[in-house]
């Protein structure tokens, strides 16, 4: 089947590293054409902190999947509808905020997968292989292998269950939620902080041990990004559409001024 390739996930699985960003506010479909020049890997279309609708979620989605730019949904919460919804209608994976237990990551890899590695509900034509017929059987062979579950870790408990989490199978990537978690443990924004990066360290050693990928969201400066790739995390989200206008119109109008 030529459709339903997950290019950042033939990355990362190759050991590369795959970059995205996080949209919250885009709403228009032109974002795959926009991004597309611009070499990214995947996209974190943020229902978590944005207001999209499940309708504009899949647009966007199937944008970016037209720009082989890989579509990820964080959703707003961990329960199952969130994640089913987005699946069939053009996500090509899901990010599940502030998961705490291994019991949890095993619930959601099965909200994710199709049996007999989850209990996701299976459905007919999908957007993923162009709405044509294909056997049940195939779409959940294919579709399981491609279908990104990314698990954040956002509270100490989190951190202190890494490994636990990194040994669930069918867990793709294990990904720093950088903000929440230095908040949660009572050093907001502070990234050079040792015990925020003890828990960076300690998510990557999990990841490590059990052949899950390591990653980090946005927050930290690149530079300490950089420490982290070398050290092997891989699935690194550069920034978002809001920061990027805010930056990119603070610079223009400072030039002016100037």
């Amino acid at each position: 089947m030529k459709n339903f390739v997950n290019h950042a996930l033939k990355k990362l699985r190759g050991g590369n590293l795959a970059i995205g960003i996080s949209i919250r506010q885009w709403r228009t479909t032109d974002i795959g054409r926009l991004l597309k020049p611009t070499d990214v890997d995947w996209v974190n279309i943020d229902m978590e902190h944005g207001s999209m609708t499940v309708d504009q979620t899949a647009a966007l989605a199937i944008a970016c999947q037209d720009s082989n730019i890989t579509p990820l949904v964080r959703v707003p919460g961990l329960e199952h509808h969130h994640a089913t919804r987005v699946l069939d209608n053009g996500a090509m994976g899901v990010i599940f905020p502030h998961v705490e237990t291994p019991e949890d990551a095993a619930r959601l890899v099965g909200y994710c997968k199709y049996p007999p590695v989850g209990h996701r509900s299976v459905v007919g034509r999908m957007v993923h292989f162009d709405y044509r017929a294909i056997p049940s059987n195939e779409i959940a062979e294919k579709a399981n292998l491609e279908t990104m579950v990314v698990i954040m870790l956002e509270t100490p408990k989190g951190i202190a269950n890494a490994n636990a989490i990194a040994a669930v199978p069918g867990v793709d990537v294990i990904t720093i939620g950088p903000g929440d978690l230095s908040a949660e443990m009572g050093i907001p924004g502070q990234f050079d902080d040792p015990q925020f990066l003890d828990a960076i360290a300690a998510n990557i050693a999990a990841c490590k041990r059990h052949g899950v990928i390591a990653g980090c969201g946005n927050g930290p400066r690149p530079e300490l990004v950089r420490t982290f790739i070398e050290e092997g995390v891989r699935y690194v989200q550069a920034g978002g559409d809001v920061n990027f206008m805010a930056a990119g119109a603070a610079g223009a109008v400072k030039s002016f001024r100037r």
